[in-house]
C-alpha cells in the first residue's frame, strides 16, 4: 500500500500573526505549508532552514498569487489548501478616509482575496479536491468606526465582501470538490492592533466575556479545522472566533 502524501497548504501573511501561528501549527502536524508574504527578509526570519517553502508575494498581484501555486504545485505535486490571512488594516474614520487609502485597502483586501483563491482553486478544481479558508472579521458585524487604532469603514466594506465573495465561491467551486470558508477572528494579539491607544484597548478588552484579545494560535486553529478533511461537509460558512465579543 502506497503510503498516504502529506497534505500541502499554502499560508499567506505567513511571517507573522495569525498567517505565523498558522503555518507552524500545520507544519508541526505534518503538513507541507507554503509560506507567501510581502517580503522574503520577513519570511526568513520566521522561519528557519528549510522549516516550510517561502514566497515573496504581493497578492494583490495576479501574478504573484499564480506563481506562489505554481511552485507550491511544482515541489509538492498538488495543493490540497489555502488558508489566506494576508491583509492590511485601515483605521481612518470616515471624515478623514481618503479616495486612495480606501481604493488601496479594498485591492489587497478583497481583490487580493479573489486572485490568491483564484489561483489556487485551479489545481484543486483539476484535482476535484481542495478547501479555502478566506479571512473575515467580526468587524462587519460592530461596524467598526475607525480611530484609536480600531478598524475603519474601508477594513469592515473590505471584510464584508470577502464574506460575500466566500459565499459565491462556495457555490461555484463545490460541484468541483472544493470548499471554501471564511474564519472571522475578534480582536487579536497580532502587529495590526499595534497602535490600539491604552485606553482604547481596555475599552475593548471590557467586552470580552473573558477579559482579553484573542492569540494568534487559536485563530490558527478554527483555520487548520476549516481546511482539514474533518470540514468536509462545511462550505459557504463564516466561523467567528472571537471569545463572545458578539455572536455574529
Amino acid at each position: 500500500m502506497t503510503a498516504e502524501r502529506p497534505r500541502t497548504i499554502l499560508v499567506t501573511g505567513a511571517a507573522s500573526g495569525m498567517g505565523l501561528a498558522c503555518a507552524r501549527l500545520l507544519r508541526a502536524r505534518g503538513d507541507n505549508v507554503v509560506a507567501l508574504d510581502l517580503a522574503e527578509a520577513a519570511l526568513e526570519g520566521a522561519f528557519s532552514g528549510n522549516e516550510v517553502m517561502t514566497v515573496a508575494g504581493d497578492v494583490s498581484s495576479p501574478a504573484d498569487c499564480a506563481r506562489a501555486v505554481e511552485l507550491a504545485v511544482q515541489r509538492f505535486g498538488a495543493l490540497d489548501g489555502l488558508i489566506h490571512f494576508a491583509a492590511v488594516l485601515s483605521n481612518a474614520p470616515w471624515d478623514t478616509l481618503d479616495q486612495a487609502e480606501f481604493v488601496r485597502t479594498l485591492s489587497i483586501n478583497t481583490v487580493g482575496s479573489f486572485l490568491i483563491a483564484q489561483a489556487a482553486a485551479r489545481p484543486m478544481v483539476a484535482r476535484g479536491k481542495g478547501a479555502i479558508v478566506l479571512a473575515g472579521s467580526d468587524s462587519i458585524l460592530i461596524g467598526a468606526a475607525g480611530g484609536a487604532g480600531q478598524a475603519g469603514p474601508a477594513y469592515t466594506a473590505s471584510k464584508g465582501a470577502v464574506v460575500a465573495m466566500a459565499r459565491s465561491l462556495a457555490r461555484a467551486l463545490g460541484p468541483k470538490g472544493v470548499r471554501v470558508n471564511v474564519v472571522g477572528p475578534g480582536i487579536t494579539e497580532t502587529p495590526m492592533i499595534e497602535n490600539f491607544s491604552p485606553e482604547y484597548r481596555a475599552v475593548m478588552q471590557a467586552r470580552y466575556p473573558f477579559g482579553r484579545f484573542g492569540q494568534p494560535e487559536e485563530i490558527a486553529r478554527v483555520a487548520a479545522f476549516l481546511v482539514s478533511d474533518d470540514a468536509g461537509w462545511i462550505s459557504g460558512q463564516v466561523i467567528y472566533a472571537n471569545g463572545a465579543s458578539n455572536f455574529g
